[in-house]
């Protein structure tokens, strides 16, 4: 069997029955489509910008978590820096998506918090297609949610083993 590339795969071999590798890699795409595109619904709902909703997407699991967050431990999280933490910090308050408090146990310290009504936004936004996808994975046997999790490990690793390597092979800028 050839591994060169066919016309419906671009440049992935056809090389199994049933499901081929390119229906598998085109339904892996379809979902990161699906997934995009309700990124950017949830940031129009919202009125948000991408790095404000990972900022409170973090707020929110820490929050949870029972971690308090400094607005230094945002900007290593976001990987912006301190000025731009403390614009969007300003938005996220201003917004009424989070507020600044008093560290718990260090008076010379802030902590950034989400409020009540963000986390029920988010819930109310989110939460009908994140019922929608445990109900999916709640109706997969131990056996399939197994192969799916070593599947989606192994492309993550894949793709950071490409974004590692490609990052190595650019030329030093001295």
């Amino acid at each position: 069997m050839s591994t060169e590339p066919t016309a419906s795969g671009y440049w992935y071999p056809d090389t199994d029955g049933g499901a081929t590798t390119v229906d598998v890699l085109n339904l892996l795409r379809r979902y990161r489509a699906a997934e995009t595109a309700m990124r950017a619904r949830t940031r129009a709902s919202m009125r948000m910008n991408e790095t404000d909703l990972l900022a409170l997407r973090h707020l929110l699991r820490e929050q949870r978590a029972g971690r308090v967050v400094r607005a230094v431990d945002l900007a290593r999280t976001l990987d912006i820096s301190t000025a731009s933490v403390t614009a969007l910090i300003d938005r996220l308050e201003r917004d009424g998506h989070a507020k600044r408090e008093a560290h718990p146990t260090d008076r010379r310290a802030g902590i950034v918090v989400p409020t009540a009504s963000s986390d029920a936004e988010v819930r109310e936004t989110l939460g009908p297609m994140h019922q929608r996808m445990l109900a999916l994975v709640d109706s997969m046997d131990e056996q399939e949610r197994g192969v799916v999790a070593r599947f989606l490990s192994g492309m993550a690793d894949a793709v950071g083993e490409a974004a590692a390597s490609d990052a190595d092979a650019e030329p030093d800028a001295d």
